[in-house]
C-alpha cells in the first residue's frame, strides 16, 4: 500500500484520528509521517541507572570466592553458570555451596518440604516379580499346549491377584 499523502512510499504508519465524531484513516510512510509530528522509532533514552544495573548484574554472576571446579572431571562453576549442567555426578559435591544458595534463591528454601518418593515395599516387588514370571510360564504353557500345567497357573495367578 503506497502513502496517501507522497503516493512514492510505502505506508507503514496507519495514523487513525477522530475529528469532531468523524473518523479519517491516513496511511503513511515514515517521512510523511515524521512531517505530521507523528514520532514513528521509539528511541529508548541511554540512562545512568540501566548501565550501574547493568554492572551489577554482571558482577553477581563472577562472584570472587566461588571459583571451584570439580575435582573429578574438571568442571568449574563458569561452565554450570553457561550451561546450566554439571559435568559429573561428583560436582554436586564440588559445587555444593553454589547449588543450595542457587535453589534457595530459585525456590525460597534450599530443603525440600513436598511430598516424598516412597518405595514400594520389598514384598510388592517381590510379588510383582512372582506375577510377572507366572504370567510368562502361562503363556509358554498355553503355546505347548499343556493345558494342566496351564490351568494351575492361572489358579496361581488369581490367588496374587
Amino acid at each position: 500500500m503506497l502513502c496517501e499523502n507522497c503516493k512514492e512510499r510505502d505506508a507503514v504508519v496507519n495514523l487513525t484520528q477522530v475529528k469532531s465524531g468523524a473518523v479519517t484513516q491516513l496511511h503513511l510512510c515514515e517521512k510523511c509521517a515524521a512531517e505530521q509530528g507523528v514520532e514513528t522509532s521509539v528511541a529508548s533514552p541511554h540512562s545512568q541507572i540501566g548501565d550501574f544495573l547493568q554492572a551489577v548484574q554482571q558482577q553477581s554472576l563472577t562472584v570472587p570466592g566461588d571459583q571451584s571446579s570439580c575435582h573429578f572431571c574438571g568442571a568449574t562453576t563458569r561452565d554450570f553458570r553457561s550451561s546450566g549442567r554439571l559435568g559429573c555426578a561428583r560436582c554436586y559435591g564440588a559445587f555444593e555451596r553454589s547449588l543450595r544458595e542457587l535453589l534457595r534463591r530459585l525456590h525460597g528454601n534450599s530443603r525440600h518440604t513436598g511430598r516424598r518418593y516412597e518405595p514400594p515395599a520389598p514384598e510388592l516387588l517381590e510379588q510383582a516379580s512372582l506375577v510377572g514370571q507366572l504370567k510368562d510360564r502361562l503363556r509358554r504353557a498355553v503355546e505347548a499346549e499343556q493345558f494342566e500345567l496351564a490351568a494351575e497357573l492361572r489358579d496361581r495367578l488369581r490367588t496374587y491377584e
